[in-house]
């Protein structure tokens, strides 16, 4: 029994020391150009704007029912809240431009732009990047904005 074992611990030490494994490669997705690196960019920006899509949302249908409830109260009462009713609407209009922003951008971007000519390619991910930026930062800041107003009420 132990002439079997040593031997067999030895193949699995031997095995284990391999150092050609994944873990001590570079990423094979790491950005190699400045092509690579602005579409990673715009990639990175556009999960984050989709990841934030269902939040944005649950805002837009909490801002509208805030609205809609400060709607049936009496007039008075609503005068009191005009203040609020403003800032609610301008949360509602740029969770709605935000939501607009990103299905605009997914409508046009097109990641096989000019693959036959570098210098238009680029051109054109430099724009896009700047697109993705400002989407992303729309709903960033629409999200922040609507949540603040939202917590008043709470």
């Amino acid at each position: 029994m132990k002439k079997i074992v040593l031997p067999l611990l030895l193949v699995i030490v031997a095995f284990a020391c391999n150092n050609n494994h994944d873990g001590h490669k570079p990423s094979d997705k790491a950005p190699k150009t400045l092509e690579d690196s602005l579409v990673k960019d715009i990639d990175d920006g556009h999960i984050v704007g989709m990841s934030k899509m269902a939040k944005l949302h649950k805002a837009q249908q909490n801002v509208k029912r805030a609205l809609d409830s400060i709607a049936v109260l009496p007039v008075k009462t609503q005068q009191a809240a005009a203040e609020y009713v403003a800032a609610l609407n301008k949360a509602a209009e740029d969770l709605n431009y935000a939501d607009f922003a990103m299905e605009k951008w997914m409508t046009e971007y097109n990641p096989d732009s000019s693959l036959n000519d570098k210098e238009k390619r680029l051109q054109y991910l430099h724009s896009e990047q700047m697109k993705v930026d400002k989407m992303k930062n729309a709903i960033l800041n629409s999200l922040q904005k609507a949540d603040s107003i939202l917590q008043i009420t709470k």
